[in-house]
């Protein structure tokens, strides 16, 4: 049901002159949803509060609730049409009245950005309906009613469906890819870094929240599901930024699907953020993440930096060892040039990576895992504290081209999974000593050992030799069998 109820949405958006790709599908998608999604919150509070004999004081005022002004309904329990807004009425009323009185919710709770109240004025801060038919936004909120999330099962098909938008959306190009990195691949990090109750998890570039919600169905799967421990996992534990308005919306509603009420996501520029200023409060036990490749920032960004840097990935790089406690682990997606490049700011990056932490795993991973991207990556597994000694190298190899209709999945990770502890020497993996390693360009960009030799290249004469012998022995076997005849 669920699934066909997207669709339906989707075939909506579809006819509607507002909205254009799978991008502003999504988006819109996403404030509809997340009202529906606060109403029932707000629901299960009143009920909550109401047996123990308390009185709940509502987010919104009465005409801005979803049953007010977007499913008004009779005693019947079906849409009333003589109350329910309609046509241009309704978009006249979203755009002028809804939004502008939920953005307001940003300034009154300035105070405290953590609170869902904060986040509301956020979401529609930066946000706007792109619907133009009031018929079509009628016909989606309808949609979007039908959808239930009250209990785990449901929230769980949900949040699935909604990453399979966040995928679609990435696969539809412009810049919808990257919000997407392959939950294989991050479950596979996770699985590495192994995040425990008790610890924080962060991602500084967090996209879509695929990182923050991988780590929290893993950890929700294998904690004790005491009151403390859900409390904790709830509010202590998963911390985001995120720097553009569409990402950090559908990051909030992802990690909302997941079961997180009030996600710990922040809307800012990460690198806006001076690097020399980051204290042992602002960090963390575990850091996952995808930064965005090949970006440009402004001069004055750059000045936030030890290591000045045109490239974004390399300052993030920066941000994630700052902001990893002494023992904390990291593992941080960055194209595979990283290792290699010549120029001064990735040579002193990589010295500072290898003096700061323990780089013990590298795993390579094969061209188009980002489909669409065009680029190679590796993953750069590290713990904060000691330096580098070994690193392990890992060849990802699935045996097949990666493509929209072969997509990385889970059974490509088991190996890497399973030998990583041990970090053994296979056809695809190996082990490298920074002794050996030439401290003028610290490249890191070593080659498998152990990959078995190709046969060399015969020499033409020889090819000509051995043509001449079989035809020698063709003819005689003709000879023999004419000689029977």
């Amino acid at each position: 049901m669920f699934e066909q109820t997207f669709k339906n949405i989707d075939d909506v958006l579809w006819k509607d002159a507002g909205a254009d790709s799978e991008l502003d599908y999504i988006g819109q998608t996403s404030w509809i949803l997340f009202l529906r999604y606060l109403d029932e919150l707000e629901k299960i509070k009143a009920d909550e509060a109401e047996l123990r004999g308390e009185s709940y004081e509502f987010i919104l005022d009465e005409q801005y609730r979803w049953e007010t002004w977007a499913m008004p309904k009779g005693s019947d329990g079906k849409l009333n049409h003589n109350k329910a807004l309609t046509g241009p009425d309704l978009v006249e009323f979203v755009n002028t009245k809804l939004f502008p009185y939920l953005a307001r919710f940003k300034q009154k709770s300035a105070d405290n950005p953590q609170t869902i109240e904060y986040k509301i004025g956020e979401i529609f801060s930066e946000l706007q309906n792109k619907i133009q038919s009031g018929y079509n936004l009628r016909e989606v909120l309808e949609r979007v009613d039908e959808l239930e999330f009250n209990t785990q099962k449901q929230k769980h098909e949900l949040s699935h469906l909604y990453e399979t938008k966040i995928k679609n959306m990435g696969n539809a190009g412009r810049n919808g890819g990257q919000y997407y990195t392959p939950r294989p691949l991050i479950r596979a990090m996770v699985e590495v870094t192994q995040p425990q109750i008790g610890e924080t998890v962060y991602d500084a570039a967090a996209g879509s929240c695929g990182f923050l919600c991988e780590a929290f169905n893993y950890m929700y799967e294998r904690m004790e599901k005491t009151t403390a421990n859900l409390e904790t996992i709830q509010e202590k534990t998963f911390f985001g930024k995120e720097k553009k308005n569409l990402a950090y919306v559908i990051g909030i509603m992802n990690m909302i699907l997941h079961g997180i009420e009030a996600p710990n996501l922040i809307h800012t520029n990460t690198l806006g953020e001076n690097i020399r200023h980051i204290q042992e409060k602002d960090r963390y036990h575990v850091i996952l993440a995808n930064p965005p490749f090949g970006g440009k920032e402004r001069p004055e960004i750059k000045q936030n930096f030890d290591i000045k840097t045109g490239e974004t990935a390399f300052l993030f790089l920066q941000h994630f060892i700052k902001s990893l406690k002494t023992g904390g682990r990291a593992a941080i997606v960055i194209k595979n040039t990283f290792l290699s490049n010549a120029d001064n700011a990735s040579i002193s990056l990589r010295k500072y990576l290898l003096e700061s932490s323990h780089l013990h795993t590298i795993l390579d991973m094969p061209q188009n895992t980002f489909l669409g991207a065009g680029v190679k990556t590796v993953v750069l597994f590290f713990q904060k504290g000691e330096p580098t000694k070994n690193i392990w190298y890992y060849q990802l190899q699935p045996g097949r081209t990666l493509g929209k209709t072969s997509p990385l999945n889970d059974d490509d990770m088991q190996e890497f999974i399973k030998l990583q502890p041990d970090k053994p020497e296979t056809e695809k993996s190996w082990n490298y000593k920074i002794g050996d390693l030439n401290t003028e360009t610290y490249d890191l960009s070593v080659k498998n050992p152990n990959t078995p030799e190709e046969a060399p290249l015969r020499r033409p004469e020889d090819i000509l030799e051995e043509m001449e012998n079989l035809d020698e022995e063709t003819n005689a076997i003709l000879k023999s069998l004419k000689d029977l005849i």
